[in-house]
């Protein structure tokens, strides 16, 4: 018997993992993959920095379920990213619009540098850090449903959107022969991909769940939102910076714009707030710093410090007003702001890619409008409407097919007692917090 299992053993693992070898294609850098290893590790802690992040702007009866969606992420992404995800979006090409399964399981891998997408680099360390990109995505969208979706209809939502929404995606604009890579739009580190996609999602997830019964809320705990959001701009950096994929000006130069956006969107979410409001507020600033991390995304490989100061400012006006204007003017509950910040901010980024991108930065990349190449915001405009219209419509469908197995949204009276109780059998706060909640 023992030996019937050993052989069982052994056959699956000639057939799973045949070519996991020590062959490289290159020489591997140590400083390269130390730099993409450390970065990994940065853009993962943005995932639970989101969950603190939504965590405390979600009612006190909600921050269970919100943040275990993001933690759930995490793991169902993993899983499906090394079975097939990263082959989907990475290997191969089939008519430019989606990769195959040659590297499904990680096969054919090994662990070395494959001259593609990792010259310096082991494949593996590329497959890992853009893992980290396919779990962020799809957490970011939970923002624009919170406090209404039922865990299992979110689970199975995850799973189908990761395939068959950002797999594709994430091939179209970075792998090798994906139909926006050839046509030259510029994505350094995921504006369409990651925030387009995930805002426009988001969106069209908050209209088909419809409204929360209660949409005039504020965050129940801003500590927690402060410092989701610092977990969030500390790891941005392994966001853009890693995106160079190696140790060198471009990921300084990535670094540098990636902090200065962020600085001056925040101020100038936090000014126009002031202006209009009377007040500035703390969830402004930290909101206004998401968005101009969020716009510079896309840019940070192609642009200069000045122009992220502009993009920078631009996007904590126009996320502001989008938040607090916009969102209210046609009726929809985006929760949490999940479009109103990475759907817009997004939007803008890439837009902006196409102004303010120079080969003096990036001398692979390609000079925008302002350095006389009016076409790359033609080039970028398409992304963006490519992006909108895929990502809603799929995002459309999936929800529709898995409404007609099970209930997307929790009925008024679960939500009314709380998705913590009434999904997780937990509470956040075991110690008389209520008493202190002004959404109760």
């Amino acid at each position: 018997m023992k030996k019937k299992i050993f052989i069982t053993l052994m056959f699956l693992l000639a057939v799973l993992i045949p070519n996991m070898a020590f062959a490289a294609t290159g020489k591997i850098d140590t400083g390269d993959t130390a730099f993409i290893l450390f970065s990994s590790a940065l853009v993962m802690i943005m995932t639970p920095g989101l969950a603190f992040f939504y965590g405390g702007m979600v009612n006190g009866k909600n921050v269970i379920s919100i943040m275990m969606q993001s933690f759930t992420i995490i793991a169902l992404v993993s899983v499906q990213w090394v079975l097939f995800g990263f082959s989907l979006s990475f290997s191969g090409d089939t008519y430019h619009l989606i990769g195959n399964l040659h590297w499904a399981g990680l096969n054919n891998i090994g662990l070395g540098p494959d001259g593609t997408y990792s010259s310096t680099i082991p494949l593996l360390a590329f497959m890992v850090y853009q893992l980290m990109f396919a779990i962020i995505t799809p957490a970011l969208i939970t923002g624009a449903f919170a406090e209404r979706m039922r865990f299992s209809a979110f689970i199975v939502f995850t799973l189908i959107w990761t395939t068959l929404v950002y797999d594709p995606l994430a091939h179209w604009v970075w792998g090798n022969g994906g139909w926006l890579k050839n046509l030259g739009a510029l994505d350094f580190a995921g504006g369409t991909v990651v925030h387009i996609s995930s805002g426009v999602s988001g969106l069209v997830a908050a209209l088909i769940l419809g409204k929360r019964k209660n949409t005039k809320m504020v965050p129940h705990h801003m500590p927690m939102v402060l410092m989701g959001a610092a977990f969030l701009w500390f790891g941005w950096f392994g966001f853009n910076a890693g995106s160079a994929l190696s140790v060198n000006g471009l990921a300084v130069n990535a670094f540098v714009v990636t902090n200065t956006a962020a600085a001056a969107a925040s101020m100038g979410w936090v000014l126009t707030e002031w202006k209009v409001s009377g007040k500035p507020t703390l969830l402004g600033a930290v909101s206004g710093a998401v968005a101009g991390l969020v716009a510079i995304t896309p840019a940070a490989g192609y642009v200069t410090a000045v122009s992220a100061i502009a993009i920078g400012v631009i996007s904590g006006i126009i996320c502001f007003t989008s938040v607090n204007y916009i969102k209210h003017k046609f009726g929809y509950d985006d929760s949490l702001d999940a479009f109103g910040i990475h759907g817009v901010g997004g939007t803008w980024g890439a837009l902006a890619t196409g102004l303010f991108a120079t080969k003096a930065i990036n001398p692979a990349g390609a000079n925008g409008l302002f350095y006389g190449n009016p076409n790359q915001l033609l080039i970028q405009l398409t992304g963006v409407v490519t992006t909108y219209i895929f990502a809603g419509l799929m995002s459309f469908i999936i929800l529709k097919f898995i409404s007609l197995f099970m209930e997307l949204r929790v009925t008024k009276e679960e939500e009314e007692l709380g998705l913590d109780i009434v999904e997780h059998g937990e509470e956040a706060y075991n110690i008389g917090f209520k008493a202190f909640d002004f959404n109760q």
